[in-house]
């Protein structure tokens, strides 16, 4: 059997295989929005211990071995990372890798759309709250939203074409700009999704959070949408138009989670594996790779942390668990 053969992949205690990796390079960002960072937030990793691209490619070159097929990269504000194209196109060619895509606040995307369709980078998430200009600039606290729409028209003028705008659901914020965000992203082929805000750190749990479940049938029925698959490997659920023209998804870690069908982990810039966003318990790579551990060590470590991977997240239960910033984690 070969080494991606049942028996050798990243299967937990409760049977998941994973085969999803969210990929932090950098813990900065441009933008402090409300529910992921404080304003004045500075206390960043030392570059030092960032990982490495080579060191990057090694651990998802092991973990490929073991079945692992998606990577997103994700930050913090990933475009922020120096040679970021370069990265993407060192991960698009370990064998396995199937999907790569990345998450981005936009800022800097109009910069670096060609570049990263040149290295192989299969789709792209733009955060987009709102699309009033002062509405920006109250959630993130930075006048950028320019900047934001002028990277989606890049990406959409270079050929990506599964765009998706994620936008997180804060009702008493942004709830009037549904009807607008629906039909801004309808008339440029993008693709919605709704997120309920998840209470990660102080920030998080001060932004509050609300169930998503009520608008789902509002939308479904006003825009007389049915039941869709859309193609990725997160947990998003679809709702389409019958003409197929339109489709907006749903994330609701709170009213509806998905931990039962979970089949990612995520690693910090530090080597952090985060084996639950949810969840406290992690097991730390940097150490591995900058000590004397081979590769076969590295994969022991790794799939031993996978078995104790935890059966769901607790944050309705325990709210004031995690105490670590949204951006720290990677989105």
């Amino acid at each position: 059997m070969s080494m991606r053969g049942q028996d050798n992949r990243l299967v937990d205690q409760f049977g998941r295989h994973i085969e999803y990796l969210r990929l932090s390079v950098t813990d900065r960002c441009d933008l402090r929005c409300a529910y992921c960072m404080p304003v004045d937030f500075d206390d960043y990793e030392d570059p030092a211990d960032w990982l490495s691209f080579d060191e990057i490619r090694r651990v998802v070159s092991v973990l490929a071995r073991r079945g692992l097929m998606r990577v997103r990269i994700t930050g913090g504000e990933p475009l922020l990372r120096n040679r970021i194209a370069l990265l993407a196109a060192t991960l698009k060619q370990i064998e396995g890798i199937q999907d790569l895509s990345l998450s981005t606040n936009g800022t800097q995307l109009g910069k670096h759309a060609a570049a990263l369709r040149r290295a192989g980078i299969d789709r792209i998430n733009v955060s987009l709250d709102t699309l009033r200009a002062e509405r920006f600039k109250e959630i993130t606290h930075r006048d950028a939203l320019r900047h934001v729409l002028f990277g989606l028209d890049t990406a959409s003028a270079v050929g990506y074409k599964a765009i998706k705008i994620n936008m997180v659901w804060m009702p008493g914020t942004n709830e009037s700009e549904i009807g607008d965000m629906i039909g801004y992203c309808r008339d440029r082929g993008y693709i919605l999704r709704l997120i309920e805000n998840m209470p990660i750190g102080d920030s998080g749990r001060k932004a509050g959070a609300s169930s998503l479940q009520p608008l789902i049938a509002w939308i479904q029925k006003r825009y007389g949408l049915i039941d869709g698959v859309i193609p990725g490997g997160g947990p998003a659920r679809y709702l389409v138009s019958p003409d197929r023209t339109f489709s907006i998804g749903f994330i609701t870690p709170l009213s509806q989670h998905f931990c039962a069908t979970c089949n990612r982990i995520r690693m910090t810039v530090d080597g952090t594996l985060h084996l639950c966003l949810g969840q406290e318990d992690s097991l730390e790579l940097r150490p591995l790779l900058r000590g004397s551990a081979s590769d076969g060590d590295i994969e022991a470590a790794i799939m031993t942390a996978i078995r104790r991977k935890p059966a769901r997240h607790e944050f309705l239960e325990a709210p004031k668990k995690l105490v670590r910033f949204m951006s720290m984690i990677g989105g």
